[in-house]
């Protein structure tokens, strides 16, 4: 459970830094990794379409043989990255960004069930990607040849929360690649990402295996921290030794806990879908490190994110609301009232959402892309359109905003949509 902590006056707050110049390197358009360059779910994108025709904005290309699974993209220096299954291999694969066409495939494990769940990350001549079963492994970005592996479940001792396997995208963050294995004697592993050496392994008793979310880091009161879902909650663990700083099990749920974890100052946002509900934090210093306090908590009733996110934007935040659904709300961050509170969108099932540009796009479960106005004065929807039939459902992939482009990842095809205003 979560503690109230005293404030030390002695301790100033420092406000929250993702150093993007220690995270992976992208041009400033790119899509380097999961949700973006910063981990937000956020493009910094200008000159983006405000309306879309009925049928949807111009359809650039489709890349076929993308194969199965329900990875994202990560997109750097032209080149597209996601990881698939292709009859009996699990491959990462790169695709050239202007045509979709296929530059390379490396196989780094057996196939599974529909596919794996892992966004690539990209960071310089490196791309490192996840199997649903745990086997890691660092490719060189130009010929896909394997650099490095490492094994959660065999090297590491890990195991997930549930039965759905691993699903998060590995974090890079200045010489460190840092990872999620979601065992008690190594909940989080930070490795040298050049060569897979283990730096350091954070123990928390009691992990409750790996959730299905993805790491995200901050620093407050000059400690510099880890933040991530397991299965037993929500955990922040010191950046320099895996130390285990705080937890918060409020919003954890034994079934799965999915949603990245919004940071913003000193402050982390959290949701998790079964109506485990959600809850902001306040990060403080204390004389010995950090503590978590609860802010508020607001029942599942009330608001849940089940998958596919939520964005800040200003003093809001935007997403879909219930459980296997994907009803828009927006809600002022500090103060946990709704803006607009979650209603009926053009889509049905659960809506994974990026922000580009004053915009929403939400990417509903069964096919519909919806452009939405990200404005706390009301819900606005400016645009929707069906996805193509071939496209498949579930329709559960992240959208992604880069170059100009809308891509959108579905059953063994990549499509790259025009979105820029000409």
């Amino acid at each position: 459970m979560h503690q109230r902590c005293p404030w030390y006056v002695s301790l100033a707050l420092a406000a929250a830094v993702l150093a993007a110049h220690d995270g992976p390197t992208s041009r400033a358009e790119d899509w380097p990794q999961w949700r973006g360059p910063h981990r937000d779910g956020i493009s910094t994108e200008t000159g983006l379409l405000k309306h879309w025709p009925a049928s949807g904005p111009q359809l650039l290309w489709t890349a076929k043989n993308v194969g199965r699974g329900y990875s994202s993209i990560a997109v750097a220096k032209g080149k597209i990255y996601t990881i698939s299954d292709r009859k009996k291999d699990c491959i990462v694969l790169a695709l050239d960004a202007s045509n979709g066409k296929e530059l390379w495939a490396t196989r780094i494990a057996s196939a599974q069930g529909d596919g794996p769940r892992c966004t690539p990350t990209v960071d310089g001549e490196r791309v490192y990607a996840l199997s649903r079963q745990g086997e890691l492994a660092c490719l060189d970005t130009g010929s896909g040849a394997v650099r490095w592996r490492k094994s959660y479940k065999k090297e590491l001792g890990g195991r997930m929360m549930s039965t759905w396997d691993y699903s998060e995208s590995p974090l890079v963050d200045g010489d460190k690649l840092i990872c999620t294995p979601g065992g008690d004697k190594a909940a989080l592993v930070a490795l040298n990402k050049l060569t897979g050496e283990v730096l350091w392994k954070a123990p928390v008793s009691n992990a409750g295996g790996a959730g299905y979310s993805s790491v995200v880091v901050t620093e407050v009161g000059g400690v510099r921290q880890y933040i991530t879902l397991l299965g037993s909650g929500i955990v922040g663990v010191d950046a320099n030794n895996g130390r285990l700083l705080w937890r918060y099990t409020k919003i954890a749920n034994g079934t799965a806990n999915i949603p990245t974890p919004i940071v913003h100052n000193d402050l982390v946002f959290c949701s998790t879908g079964y109506n485990a509900g959600a809850a902001l934090l306040q990060l403080v210093p204390t004389s010995t490190g950090v503590q978590a306090r609860e802010r508020y908590f607001l029942r599942g009733n009330v608001l849940q994110n089940h998958h596919g996110g939520m964005v800040r934007v200003g003093d809001y935040i935007y997403g879909g609301h219930g459980h296997n659904l994907g009803l828009p709300f927006c809600l002022q961050m500090e103060s946990g009232r709704f803006a607009w509170p979650p209603q009926r969108g053009p889509g049905d099932g659960s809506a994974a959402v990026v922000y580009a540009d004053g915009m929403l796009y939400f990417r509903y479960e069964n096919g519909v892309m919806a452009l939405v106005e990200a404005t706390p004065k009301g819900y606005n929807m400016k645009s929707a359109f069906a996805l193509p039939r071939f496209v498949g459902t579930p329709s559960w992939p992240h959208p992604v905003v880069a170059n100009g482009c809308l891509y959108i990842r579905g059953n063994d095809v990549l499509l790259c949509y025009d979105v820029k205003q000409r």
